[in-house]
Order: C-alpha cells, then structure tokens, then sequence
C-alpha cells in the first residue's frame, strides 16, 4: 500500500517567488532566508517522494469571491503556473497524480468530507514557492519538478473558514486514503501558509515571533491540542492573514503518531524574520 512518509510545512510568501526568479537570493536582505532551505533542498534530493500532496490556498486566481470551495482536490492531468496579475511565474507546470487524487477523492468524500473534484485549474504562489524552496528554481523549459504534485486548495481568505479541528480531522481521513491505495507509493504531504502577518489595517505589517514559535512546538508535541485554538486566537495573536497555518494542521493530522504510531523525527526547523514583512516558519516531520 501508500504510505506518508514525510510532513512538510513553509511559508509561501509571494515575494520569496519573485526574489527566486530575479536571481536575487544573494542579496543581504534575502540571503539568511534562503539559507534556512539549504538542508531542505538536500533533504529533498535524498527523500524525493513519488507524489506530493499540497495544501495551500488559492489566492483569487483559480477561484474568485463568485465561487469558494472550502476544501478542493486537483485530479488533473497537469496544472499551469497562475498569472497572478503580473504574469506567471517561469517555472515548470505542474504534474498531476489523477490516479491517487481520484482514489483520495472517493475515500475522503466516503470518509464525510465533502471536498470539490477540480479537473482544470492554475496553479499560484501558494503552490509553486514552496516547490521552489524545496526543490531549487527549476528551469520550465529544461525540465520539471521532482515528481508528481496533488493540488489541494484551502479556503482561508472568505469567512467561513474551516477550523483547525476540521483540518486536523481532514489530515486523518487523507492518511486513510493514502493507506488504502494499491500501488506502493512514497507520499509526502506539505503544509503551506503563514506564519504571522497582516497584510491590511491598523495592524498591517504584524509579527509575533513568540506566538509563531509556540505554535511550532506545539504542533510538533502536542497537535491534537493545537487543533483545537479557535480562530479568535488566530487573528489576534497572528494577524488576520495568520489563519492560514489551519491548513498545516491538516499535514499534522496525516502522520502516523496521530493514528497510535511512533512520534515523529524533526528533520529540520527554521524560522525567520523578516520577508516582505511577513514571518517565514518552516519544518520537516519524518515518521519513524
């Protein structure tokens, strides 16, 4: 059967794609962020998975304010780097897993998830900066990503939004999923978003290192507590736009030691401030 072997959790902050694709990592504002991926791009050499399974948020550009899936599945062939207004990012497209997205799909929906089955989507930042971060700048025309990529959106932009509770469940039900598909595969599940920031108001520019870093701790020792922080805490404590980190919740709750298995190995933590203004968290969770 497949199996998770590996959680991984980044931020996605826009501008860490664009320093990327300006060749500016060198630069002495960007260079101590990068280097917190140095060991995560080896990391990734030496654990490359068959399928990863992304989840992150469309921000306006696959879905808009007319239609907001609160949990969507990409079961496509392949999926288009977004125009996010000042064109795409240049890197490869996508390749999908429809095979496992497909049985994911029926299993969760199965398991009392409603999730959206998309079959045509692109694909923005929240997707393709963490790809970069683990995996290199990738040239889109010499080549492709690693491996095959399962899309998984998340609404965290329009209230209501899911809670970390659900989230947290949601993760269990895909480590069932992915337990019951035939082929042997080695699946990785990703959480990205956050950490702390705001991006509009009064509080525009919030940072908290302190909540931020808590909340890593507790997602390494103590998740299904973690699940349980309400939205309110998320907001005032990490800014409105903060609320994202529910959709690491749902990477936690597909390790093993959540279903009685052994808790997981720290591959790699980082944690940094500032990138546009916005506070980058990063982690690497191996089942044992």
């Amino acid at each position: 059967m497949a199996r998770i072997t590996a959680s991984v959790y980044t931020s996605h902050v826009p501008a860490i794609g664009v320093a990327l694709d300006l060749g500016k990592t060198h630069e002495p504002y960007w260079q101590p962020l990068f280097k917190g991926y140095e060991f995560s791009k080896q990391w990734m050499k030496e654990n490359k998975p068959d399928v990863i399974f992304l989840v992150y948020n469309d921000h306006a550009t696959a879905f808009s304010l007319e239609l907001i899936p609160t949990f969507a599945i990409g079961c496509a062939a392949e999926f288009q780097p977004a125009d996010e207004g000042y064109g795409a990012r240049p890197v490869p497209k996508v390749i999908g897993h429809p095979e496992l997205a497909s049985h994911i799909a029926q299993s969760v929906i199965q398991d009392d998830f409603d999730l959206t089955i998309v079959n045509r989507m692109d694909v923005d930042h929240g997707l393709t900066v963490p790809l970069s971060l683990m995996c290199g700048q990738q040239d889109k025309d010499k080549g492709g990503w690693p491996c095959p990529v399962i899309p998984f959106a998340v609404n965290v932009v329009q209230y209501p939004v899911p809670s970390g509770r659900r989230c947290f469940q949601l993760g269990q039900a895909i480590r069932r999923a992915v337990e019951s598909y035939d082929d042997p595969l080695n699946v990785q599940i990703w959480g990205t978003g956050g950490m702390s920031h705001q991006l509009q108001g009064p509080r525009a520019g919030l940072i908290n290192r302190e909540w931020d870093n808590r909340f890593l701790d507790r997602l390494i020792a103590e998740p299904a507590a973690l699940a349980q922080v309400p939205h309110l805490e998320y907001v005032e404590e990490a800014g409105s736009e903060g609320i994202e980190l529910v959709m690491w919740l749902i990477a936690r709750g597909a390790m093993a030691d959540v279903a009685g298995g052994k808790a997981p190995t720290v591959a790699h933590r980082f944690y940094h401030v500032p990138a546009s203004n916005t506070a980058v968290g990063h982690l690497i969770l191996e089942n044992t």
